[in-house]
């Protein structure tokens, strides 16, 4: 069991509501910090270890520039990630562009900052070549197809779109080699949001054979090992927190038998996590608007699933907690609803909380990954803001909310001068 836990009294939501209308996402960024520094900790014995967040899970320069004071680099996949990631102040080597369906001026633009560029396909070697030229590094993402099992999050890895086949690896790995490629990765992800430690253990394992036969079939060693991201939170409070401390062991003892031996050492290994970093850390903070009794009992809220889409695509499960009746029996069951017009515009079905009124805060869990960033307009529905709770106590607008003068901002109206 996990105890879902809010970093801020009723009352002191309340009053940052009061100055920052409801709904807003809120981080932790005292518990990002921490959090980051343990995830270093585990996996002290890799020479060089790093871990690349992923800019998709929270695209926020503040976010990312704790992160990058903490020791971080990130994990680009489109221009705007790369543009986003180098005015935040990372270069070179921290950035690893993974994309997928690439076009040639994003290779262009990670090529300029130094990133190293893990290729989706052996078909992108030839763009990357032509747009940019092939630097002296270069890495692959590799789909182990039937060999591995996905999750329901990202599928199974031979209906995927990204990596290059277990037959495709001894071509690709050559093909550089005798274009002058120098230095060579190997990157994977095969699952999200898993909570089995021995999967991201058998990650390794998987990655660690497979360098060992690049090496003895295309003469290539392995420098850098990239173990991708997937690791998952415990979204429910009956769900146990994945241990880094067991993983990092179990992947110490499997470099000790099959990478030693081989000349492969000392082999850099890094991961992408994103979720494991900031999820647990941003919460979603909503008001009621509205309790209304139909076939079921529903609360609706001021926000929808435009500030919160997961629940409604994948139906995943987030916690709610009704802030100064957090002691108060679950003796109500709701629907607990945005305003979109769409019925899977639900943040819980079915879920058992105490007794709400109109006017209450509802405080949703584990928005600080793939919260905020997979926000939309539909509806004409506006972004909110996003927050960052200080070391000291203290809160910061890091994105203001977005104005209806910001959704009208791109279009043309009949006319109206030209002039976008």
């Amino acid at each position: 069991m996990n105890e879902k836990r809010i970093p801020l009294s009723k009352t002191e939501l309340e009053a940052i509501a009061s100055e920052y209308p409801t709904p807003f996402h809120i981080y932790d960024e005292k518990a990002i910090r921490e959090n980051a520094r343990a995830f270093y900790r585990a996996f002290s014995w890799i020479s060089g270890f790093n871990n690349h967040f992923a800019v998709k899970a929270c695209p926020n320069p503040t976010i990312l520039n704790i992160l990058r004071e903490e020791g971080m680099g990130v994990d680009c996949s489109s221009l705007a990630e790369l543009v986003l990631s180098e005015r935040v102040g990372f270069k070179g080597d921290q950035i690893v562009f993974t994309s997928n369906d690439t076009p040639p001026e994003e290779f262009i633009a990670a090529t300029r900052l130094g990133a190293v560029i893990n290729l989706d396909d052996i078909g992108h070697i030839e763009t990357l070549e032509k747009s940019a030229g092939l630097p002296e590094l270069l890495s692959f993402r590799y789909n182990p197809g039937e060999a591995r099992t996905g999750n329901v999050l990202i599928g199974q890895p031979q209906e995927a779109k990204y990596g290059i086949t277990t037959d495709q690896v001894g071509e690709a790995y050559r093909r550089i080699r005798d274009k002058g490629v120098k230095r060579f990765g190997l990157h994977t992800m095969v699952a999200s949001n898993e909570l089995e430690n021995s999967y991201f253990v058998e990650t390794a394992r998987m990655l660690f054979e497979l360098a060992v036969k690049i090496k003895r079939d295309c003469g290539v060693d392995i420098e850098m090992i990239n173990m991708g991201g997937g690791i998952g939170i415990p979204y429910r409070p009956e769900d146990s927190a994945i241990d880094l401390s067991e993983i990092s062991r179990g992947m110490q003892k499997l470099y000790g038998q099959i990478i030693v031996p081989e000349s492969l050492d000392p082999l850099k290994i890094v991961f992408e996590c994103g979720r494991l970093v900031t999820g647990p850390y941003g919460y979603l903070v909503s008001r009621v608007r509205h309790v209304a009794h139909k076939y079921k009992d529903y609360v609706g809220l001021d926000s929808s699933m435009a500030n919160l889409m997961r629940p409604g695509l994948y139906g995943a499960y987030h916690h709610i907690t009704v802030p100064g009746k957090e002691n108060m029996p679950p003796g109500r069951t709701y629907d607990v609803t945005g305003s979109l017009c769409e019925n899977n515009d639900k943040f819980a079905i079915d879920r058992p909380l105490p007794e709400i009124e109109a006017g209450d805060l509802v405080v949703i869990h584990d928005t600080g990954a793939h919260g905020y960033s997979m926000g939309f307009n539909y509806n004409g529905k506006l972004r909110s803001a996003e927050l960052l709770l200080r070391d000291d106590g203290s809160v910061q607008k890091i994105r203001r909310a977005e104005t209806i003068d910001d959704y009208f901002s791109t279009m043309r109206f009949p006319g109206a001068p030209v002039s976008i």
